[in-house]
């Protein structure tokens, strides 16, 4: 998958999940191990950095699954159990991992157009860009 991925797209934008964070909820813990989340992350720094495609990591903090995409109003009360996101503001019914697929697309070519900071991995020689804000 992580192949597919990269020789299919220029640029690839997704959340700086906290993995080790994650795992410790016990609903949760199991079925996040058995994607190795952080070992396709890998991959995807890897092969980025040798086909010359770039790698935008979101910061974890960033409300992507908050944040409406089609207005940008922010779902204070939304819970892991809500499985869609119905926006108060713009009366918009989405799919919650679709809708937040949506704002960390946006976010990563946003920064990516701002060059919001410029970090340098030596390990794996790939411009990965995190935004702090």
């Amino acid at each position: 998958m992580s192949t597919k991925l990269v020789s299919e797209n220029q640029v690839i934008c997704l959340e700086d999940l906290k993995v080790k964070n994650m795992v410790k909820n016990h609903n949760l813990a199991k079925s996040i191990s058995d994607v190795s989340w952080s070992k396709f992350v890998e991959f995807l720094k890897y092969k980025c950095s040798w086909y010359g495609r770039t790698l935008v990591q979101i910061n974890t903090f960033f409300p992507s699954s908050k944040l409406c995409s089609n207005c940008g109003n922010i779902k204070h009360d939304l819970t892991l159990q809500d499985r869609e996101y119905n926006c108060s503001s713009c009366g918009i019914t989405i799919c919650r991992d679709y809708n937040s697929s949506l704002n960390i697309l946006r976010e990563g070519l946003k920064m990516l157009k701002n060059n919001c900071r410029d970090d340098r991995d030596s390990s794996v020689n790939i411009q990965t860009l995190v935004c702090t804000s």
